[in-house]
């Protein structure tokens, strides 16, 4: 792991390390939001959601087997194999619940929720973790959540049951992203291997309720869907590794980006106005609150 020299931020994180694990996630996101959610909406036409999900882990499971190989030394040398099966039930249930909460509540208001997640992590960070975020930092987070609000523009849909199942995914998926940073010891490999499997032998039932017989020619876009989801979750688990998920956690939002990206390119969907505005919100709070960060940092050794 990169950063072990060098001089240390006042967070416990090395700069070096810090640097590295944004450059991971953002190449996650470039993965998934600029590439694999975009072959599952495409595909999503066509097949179910938990079909398209356990085809994804089956697939990547396929990708990963001469890595598995390769590493099988380290696969019999699990450090901690209840913290990964906790990891893989927390992401069943979130990703359960987002299947189950898109259908119950508006498109707008399911994107709203589900961006709230990093401002969860961060919280769940500080509670669980006992990583520090400073004042400036939290400030920044707010204000790139109120960003994402603007952008969204959700209507009041009261609470519901659908807004609570939403809830629970949140809930869920920043609980899965703190036991990734608690597994940061852990090999890579081997979290891949527990994350495939685990989401295959859970999905195989919902997915032969619904199963539709898949096209010949579809089965391209599928493998691609299992190969993105594959290098995604290897960036993913690399950046968590290397860096506090409190300071990671703001920089999902930069997703929106990725996202509107993929959206012109293969739907020809154009961005509104608001949408402009609301990401120049979120990339200024971000990286005007890391730059404020780093000057009050540097003030203080001194």
């Amino acid at each position: 792991m990169s950063g072990q020299n060098g001089s240390v931020e006042s967070n416990g994180s090395h700069p070096s390390s810090t640097r590295e694990a944004v450059l991971w996630l953002l190449a996650d996101m470039t993965f998934v939001a600029g590439g694999m959610n975009a072959l599952v909406k495409a595909q999503g036409v066509t097949y179910p959601a938990f079909q398209l999900v356990f085809i994804r882990a089956m697939i990547g499971l396929l990708f990963i087997l001469p890595l598995i190989w390769h590493q099988r030394a380290e696969m019999r040398r699990i450090r901690d194999p209840w913290r990964n099966i906790i990891r893989i039930s927390c992401n069943a249930i979130a990703l359960s619940s987002s299947f189950l909460a898109i259908t119950m509540l508006p498109l707008a208001t399911f994107n709203a929720v589900s961006f709230s997640r990093p401002l969860v992590t961060m919280c769940m960070a500080v509670v669980m973790l006992g990583e520090h975020v400073s004042r400036i930092r939290w400030m920044g987070a707010a204000v790139a959540f109120a960003g994402v609000l603007f952008i969204i523009s959700p209507g009041p849909s009261g609470w519901n049951p659908g807004m609570m199942v939403m809830l629970l995914a949140v809930g869920f998926g920043s609980l899965a992203i703190i036991q990734t940073r608690a597994l940061k010891d852990e090999n890579t490999t081997v979290m891949m291997v527990f994350y495939t499997v685990g989401l295959a032998v859970i999905m195989v039932g919902p997915a032969v309720l619904v199963w539709q017989t898949v096209k010949s020619v579809d089965w391209i876009p599928l493998l691609g869907i299992g190969l993105l989801a594959q290098l995604g979750q290897y960036c993913f688990l690399r950046a968590y590794r290397m860096a506090d998920a409190s300071i990671l956690a703001p920089v999902g939002y930069l997703s929106i980006v990725f996202s509107i990206v993929a959206g012109y390119v293969y739907f020809g969907e154009i961005p509104e106005g608001r949408v402009v505005v609301g990401v120049a919100i979120i990339l200024v709070s971000l990286q005007g609150a890391a730059w404020l960060d780093r000057r009050a940092t540097e003030k203080a050794s001194h």
